[in-house]
């Protein structure tokens, strides 16, 4: 296709949505021509831009001939990069198309290799986080990088973390908020699971003001529990939050009560309100068990309904009826063991034809609950 504005191109470019601004702007001329025609058109033509976001590229970048833009494409091509992999990239930093690649670009690659990443982890990583390739390798990239795997066990591990956060080695403030961190005294393994599982709460600008609620709730820096009420509190929105708050308001827990849980295991409030829900109204309703050992035991929340708390809970209730197991008994402990522990402590100690029965029940729940 030519790069020229003929007639043609600009008929089609004025038909246009009606909603594009430039599309039917009487100055619409004059706008191309003062923004590099040749620029523009190629942006639009090689690199699908739509008109109004090539207009604004082009007073960022600028060239006569398609030599070296060509060039970038065909180096991006030739990386694995698919052609809407490449028109993302270019949208989002247009300067790459006047650029040397095997000068600015392919280090930053081969140094991402070095650290094991593969060809797809550095187009997934380019691809999330174009602005990856605008940092200095030397001064900002290498020195990012060494940042995260100051707290990572292996380079692999370190680079993973990048991966699922690229913005991880271009967001200053991830140091920033480390930093916060270590000065609390949180250890470099509760750090590492922060970058594991939710490296861009690292990134936000509030960090500072949700360590400061985290600890006024009572929680030690020390503990591996701090790193994980920090996930939870900028997981959970305030609504979302309040959501779940009266979802055991209805079940008579107070909102002190909730927090008290959320301090034995913050993990459980990460849980959908319908989640918890139906946890609650299987112990209280269908079993008749106390409602607050699930507060003194929020891990219950975490279990499986269908393949661990209703099949067990069913073999639990009849073990109670029948005189099996001990009133006093806890009635957490048969849900966090394995399966193969449960069946054995549980149904393989009794007689055989009780455990016979039992065994059948358990089965059936869960084979009932698997296909339903």
């Amino acid at each position: 296709m030519s790069l020229i504005f003929n007639s043609q191109r600009l008929r089609s470019l004025l038909n246009l949505s009606l909603s594009s601004p430039f599309s039917l702007t009487p100055n619409f001329f004059s706008t191309v021509s003062k923004q590099n025609p040749f620029t523009v058109s190629y942006l639009i033509t090689k690199c699908s831009f739509p008109l109004e976001t090539a207009l604004k590229a082009s007073k960022r970048v600028h060239f006569d001939n398609p030599e070296k833009a060509d060039s970038v494409i065909a180096f991006f091509k030739t990386q694995g990069f698919t052609d809407a992999q490449i028109h993302n990239v270019m949208r989002r930093e247009p300067e790459l198309l006047i650029c040397n690649p095997t000068k600015r670009v392919l280090p930053k690659f081969q140094f991402l290799s070095s650290k094991g990443a593969s060809p797809s982890d550095i187009i997934l990583t380019v691809s999330r986080n174009p602005d990856f390739l605008r940092k200095s390798l030397d001064n900002h990239i290498i020195p990012a990088f060494q940042f995260v795997r100051r707290f990572c066990p292996s380079d692999q591990r370190a680079i993973a973390c990048v991966i699922a956060c690229p913005t991880s080695i271009s967001d200053a403030r991830i140091q920033k908020n480390v930093q916060l961190l270590i000065d609390e005294g949180v250890t470099d393994s509760n750090i590492y699971n922060l970058f594991r599982s939710r490296l861009t709460v690292l990134c936000s600008r509030d960090f500072g003001k949700v360590l400061d609620e985290v600890k006024n709730m009572g929680f030690d820096p020390s503990k591996a529990s701090f790193s994980v009420a920090i996930l939870a509190k900028k997981a959970i929105t305030k609504s979302k939050w309040d959501a779940k708050i009266d979802a055991f308001k209805t079940w008579g827990w107070s909102e002190q009560q909730v927090l008290e849980a959320f301090k034995r295991m913050p993990q459980f409030m990460l849980r959908s309100p319908d989640k918890l829900n139906a946890v609650i109204s299987l112990w209280v309703d269908q079993l008749g068990w106390d409602p607050s050992t699930l507060l003194r035991a929020p891990v219950i929340f975490g279990y499986s309904l269908e393949k661990r708390l209703i099949p067990r809970a069913s073999v639990v209730k009849e073990l109670l009826s029948e005189g099996l197991m001990r009133k006093d008994a806890s009635l957490v402990t048969p849900f966090g063991l394995s399966e193969d522990m449960f069946l054995e402590k549980f149904v393989r100690c009794l007689d055989e034809e009780d455990a016979s029965r039992l065994l059948k029940l358990y089965q059936k729940e869960l084979q009932h609950l698997s296909v339903s």
